[in-house]
């Protein structure tokens, strides 16, 4: 059996001082990758390759829970230059995911109050001044879409343990009809700890044909009956008639994305606990048809986890490397590509993602958002800080991104749980 975790007062306190914020720009590789928040900064770059991962409890497994407080005065969230942050809606309940109808309007899920919002800046100031309940009720809500793509007549809404759609035109601020339910055997969570992942995403494919929704696995790595219909992200017909497994062993997909030029399914998807200060490796990547990403006997390619020592080694070459590797532990969450204009030419096509944060770690990492680079519709490996800032020198938590959506004059909306708001990030 694991060492059991170590509980730590925070991470302040938990490992000798850390180095500097490294300079942005520079590319950090591998041990100099590895650092904590006090090394984030916007325009810092980091690349992880399995050649650099860690051995198993080669460092005690902590419990360091993000200890959250209010924003302290004079705080905000850093951007690279030419950029600019604002607070475009706040008092929401938990908001988690959040996408943009064709429209403009921001579809925000609260999913501790069961319900779907409608946010709206009316003036074009930049922040909200309308925001209405769209459809509430709901069962730990996550995933949000709209469908067809284009002129879209639905609003899809993944529940835990469904998928349903309510009737829908532009414009509209609460949901025309009654919820139709669609898919209704999706297994399942409860919260962590201990619960099970309990969140579903959902998008359509590029062509309209397929809807994928993705579900967590309910423990860290066990391989047990409560694992069916798990840690895999199943393809369905809009209909919900039509069921596929589309790909295995993903602990976590959180986040799902369509990327714009090759079509393909990316996620953001949360690695297993448990290992050490720097295993396993969060990932985000392109996932294929049929695929198999390791869980919970393998991770990143042929690396047996020591609790299923010799268990299935027919799997073993079968084991997908993903795309790119992200500081373990960082809880990477919602992702999406970017399309518009509003943003440096350099960032379109590049991939975001919100890093919710660590809990097991005795120094913190993630809590910011970071960029992915590609070059020829591919992810080139590294990723780049972009928001960061929601980490007082202490340790002290005051924000945790989770989606982050393209507003319809290409800035960016970055939805916080801990501050119950959305930022809006702009270029100059």
């Amino acid at each position: 059996m694991p060492p059991a975790p170590v509980a730590v007062a925070n991470s302040s306190s938990a490992a000798k001082a850390p180095p500097a914020s490294a300079d942005p720009g520079v590319l950090l590789r591998g041990e100099a990758a590895m650092g904590d928040f006090t090394t984030d900064a916007p325009g810092v770059r980091r690349i992880l390759t399995t050649a650099d991962l860690r051995a198993p409890f080669e460092t005690k497994s902590v419990d360091n829970e993000a200890h959250l407080v209010d924003r302290p005065d004079g705080a905000w969230p850093r951007v690279p230059a030419g950029f600019k942050v604002g607070l475009f809606a706040s008092g929401l309940t938990n908001p988690r995911m959040a996408r943009v109808a064709p429209n403009g309007d921001l579809f925000v899920v609260e999913s501790q109050a069961g319900r779907v919002r409608v946010v709206r800046d009316r003036d074009g100031d930049g922040k909200s001044d309308i925001a209405e309940t769209f459809a509430e009720g709901l069962k730990q809500p996550f995933g949000v879409n709209f469908y067809p793509l284009k002129e879209p007549r639905y609003v899809y809404v993944a529940n835990t343990d469904s998928v349903i759609r309510y009737p829908y035109g532009a414009g509209d601020l609460k949901a025309r009809g009654p919820a139709e339910p669609l898919v209704d055997d999706i297994a399942g969570g409860g919260r962590l700890r201990g619960g099970g992942h309990w969140t579903r995403d959902l998008v359509f494919s590029r062509d309209g044909s397929s809807m994928y929704v993705s579900v967590g696995s309910r423990s860290n790595v066990n391989d047990d009956a409560s694992e069916a219909r798990r840690a895999r992200i199943f393809e369905f017909s809009p209909d919900g008639k039509e069921e596929r497994v589309f790909a295995t062993g993903i602990r976590n997909a959180v986040g799902l994305a369509i990327h714009p030029e090759t079509g393909e399914l990316w996620a953001s998807v949360n690695e297993r606990d448990e290992l050490g200060e720097n295993l396993v490796p969060d990932y985000i990547t392109s996932v294929r048809q049929g695929g198999f990403y390791g869980w919970p006997w393998f991770y990143l390619g042929d690396h047996q986890d020591p609790r299923h020592a010799g268990k299935h080694p027919e799997l073993r070459d079968r084991v997908i490397v993903p795309d790119v590797l992200l500081q373990s532990h960082s809880a990477s969450l919602g992702m999406m590509f970017y399309v518009g204009k509003g943003l440096p030419e350099a960032y379109r096509g590049n991939a975001f993602a919100a890093q919710h944060g660590s809990w097991n770690r005795a120094r913190r990492t993630g809590y910011k958002v970071v960029r992915l680079p590609m070059a020829s519709g591919h992810a080139i490996g590294e990723y780049i800080d972009f928001m960061t800032g929601f980490v007082t020198p202490e340790g002290d938590v005051w924000g945790r991104p989770v989606a982050i959506a393209e507003a319809a004059d290409g800035a960016l909306f970055v939805t916080d749980d801990a501050g119950g708001c959305v930022w809006r990030v702009a270029y100059r």
